[in-house]
């Protein structure tokens, strides 16, 4: 593996485990401890960021925001103590594709990382495959969706979860079926995440008021469907 992970964490102790954690499984780690050289390294180009949420200068959401800003769309899982609800839906509004509450086990650690890093080099699709459902078209290898004619602006989570309800049209998903086959993550860790994320793609997908593809099933999940 030579994919370049920046962490951004203040807390000296967790860098170095995390940085260790990381070396170990043959990744170029770069650490830094405040906001301001997060964003400097981030800047100079690397394929991940593990992102602490309190951090001296600029917090993890500020900095956070500002990639976003900049258009740069590489991974970024964001790791707090802060486990509240809005807390974490704060993070993704940000522009984090994942969110991990601290003290974690290192192994969930690195099997997000691996999973973060497949999506972005889209080792999951297949070459040359083209989704279509209603006026929704999307190219999986080179990561493009459009409504109509209208190219959806999307950061790589949010594409994955419209693929998967691509590849599930009309069928109702559970968020435990949507967490495994998007994040494959425990859905007792996790589970609002789908909420969030549908929430995204509903914004994106009904930007210019088109009609609603994604739907709730009180009691099931979310449905891919017409009317």
């Amino acid at each position: 593996m030579d994919a370049r992970i920046l962490v951004v964490e203040d807390d000296r102790r967790i860098a170095a485990a995390i940085r260790r954690a990381l070396a170990y499984e043959g990744y170029e780690v770069t650490v830094v401890h405040d906001g301001p050289s997060g964003l400097r390294e981030a800047r100079r180009g690397v394929d991940l960021i593990l992102l602490d949420l309190m951090l001296p200068g600029l917090d993890g959401i500020e900095v956070c925001r500002r990639i976003r800003r900049a258009g740069d769309r590489l991974p970024i899982l964001m790791l707090t103590a802060r486990d509240a609800v809005p807390d974490r839906v704060e993070g993704l509004d940000a522009g984090a594709d994942d969110y991990l509450v601290k003290p974690f086990a290192y192994e969930e650690l690195l099997a997000r990382v691996r999973s973060l890093l497949r999506r972005a080099a889209g080792d999951e699709s297949e070459s040359g495959e083209v989704l279509r459902y209603a006026d929704l078209v999307m190219d999986v290898p080179a990561m493009e969706a459009f409504r109509g004619s209208r190219r959806l602006d999307m950061t790589t989570l949010e594409f994955r979860v419209l693929e998967f309800f691509l590849r599930n049209p009309r069928i109702v998903l559970s968020r435990s079926q949507i967490l495994a086959g998007v994040w494959g993550l425990d859905v007792e860790t996790t589970s609002n995440v789908v909420d969030v994320y549908v929430r995204y793609l509903r914004q994106k997908l009904e930007a210019d008021g088109e009609d609603r593809l994604i739907h709730t099933v009180r009691g099931a999940g979310y449905v891919l469907r017409e009317g």
